[in-house]
């Protein structure tokens, strides 16, 4: 089913009509409870066995770390097999990773390295559903707004997800509750091989000159890279309030409450600017707002320079959340831009760094936090960050747009 070019906003609705996504759309919802189970629940239990925090912390550092290599390495695979097939199989194998994990006596060692596969596949499995996304829903209107029910979706696992897991493991046992991930996994691999019909790989390894040159085609076209930048940059100075958050909570003694509401005002913030963009505004609004929202969406962040109270901060993260709406225009120029034989590759290059870059960003929060205090590092980051995203959307306008 490929969507109409509207110059009024389609609505939610238009996209769940579509039984093939309904499928793609609930196996993310189980995936996602079972990627955050399994990071909680594997967090405890390095911490049981080993009493070191920075082996917990560890857990959630190699979720990140790992994506650069599944990105680079493994993209060609979302063009160059059936995407079902390979959305299937990295259901598969995460379910297996995550099944020896919960084996008793199961060493640090190899929690950690399964920790690592997992996050080498997922770029992959991203890369691929979203790319499969376009071939559902088409690659107008309709692939975008399936594209943010999908991030709507991870943001709302953000706010409650870490809490229903937290109450999971008062009840049940850390390698137990990892048995309800392989669950999850399991279930998303059924319903992606029910729901969704087979599709033809995208292109053969001959084609374009092998995997490596089709990736070096993707990134040779100069209106790809700025718009991969557009979803990178922003993301990189985005999350540095979240990677501070505790020591901020500390500096303004609101203890655990004010921590927990800090780490949820971004997620509210872009889930509401995700939903009115995508429910109140057509594709040509989204495209014109796009620019002038990368710009301004890292700017509240200048307000942190001002010793904001707890109230104010919430503010100010919240409308720098919504300010992410702009992604929804992105999403129309990139798939727009992409040769329809790369697009699993591109979504999975696309995926990967955004993983990395938000891991750099939270690396460079810490230290630039020890050197200049947290309020100075995130309005340092706001515009250090707002500069960048002026310069990118700049040269991104000067660069010709593909028709749809």
């Amino acid at each position: 089913m490929s969507a109409p070019a509207l110059e009024r906003p389609a609505g939610y609705g238009w996209v769940l009509a579509v039984p093939e996504f309904r499928a793609v759309f609930a196996a993310h919802v189980l995936s996602m409870l079972g990627v955050i189970v399994s990071e909680i629940a594997l967090s405890v239990l390095v911490y049981d066995l080993t009493g070191s925090p920075l082996l917990s912390a560890l857990t959630f550092a190699l979720g990140f770390l790992p994506y650069l290599v599944g990105g680079t390495l493994l993209a060609p695979v979302a063009d160059r097999f059936p995407a079902r097939r390979v959305l299937v199989v990295c259901d598969l194998v995460c379910a297996g990773c995550v099944a020896v994990m919960a084996v008793p006596g199961t060493g640090i060692g190899v929690l950690l390295g399964l920790r690592c596969a997992l996050a080498v596949v997922s770029p992959v499995f991203a890369g691929t559903r979203m790319a499969t996304l376009s071939d559902v829903l088409g690659g107008g209107e309709l692939f975008v707004l399936g594209r943010s029910l999908l991030r709507i979706v991870a943001q709302s696992a953000l706010l409650v997800g870490y809490g229903l897991g937290g109450l999971l493991l008062t009840v049940l046992a850390p390698r137990h509750a990892l048995l309800i991930t392989v669950g999850t996994f399991l279930a998303s691999a059924a319903l992606l091989r029910l729901g969704t019909r087979h599709r033809p790989a995208r292109v053969r390894a001959r084609e374009h000159g092998g995997d490596a040159a089709g990736t070096r085609q993707l990134l040779a076209d100069r209106r790809v890279r700025r718009l991969l930048l557009l979803f990178w940059i922003p993301a990189m100075f985005a999350v540095v309030p979240e990677a501070l958050a505790a020591p901020y909570a500390d500096a303004l003694g609101t203890g655990s409450p004010g921590l927990g509401l800090l780490m949820c005002a971004l997620p509210v913030g872009t889930i509401a600017g995700e939903l009115y963009a995508g429910a109140r505004l057509g594709p040509a609004a989204r495209e014109r707002i796009a620019l002038p929202l990368v710009c301004l969406t890292l700017l509240p962040y200048l307000g942190f320079a001002l010793h904001p109270s707890l109230a104010l901060s919430l503010l100010l993260l919240v409308t720098a959340g919504a300010g992410s709406a702009y992604t929804l225009g992105l999403d129309q120029w990139f798939v727009r831009a992409v040769p329809e034989e790369l697009r699993g590759r591109a979504m999975t290059v696309l995926s990967a760094g955004l993983m990395t870059v938000q891991g750099v960003g939270m690396t460079l929060a810490g230290v630039a936090a020890e050197a200049v205090g947290v309020r100075a590092a995130v309005a340092g980051a706001g515009a250090v960050g707002a500069a960048c995203c002026c310069g990118l959307a700049a040269a991104t306008r000067r660069t010709p747009r593909r028709l749809p």
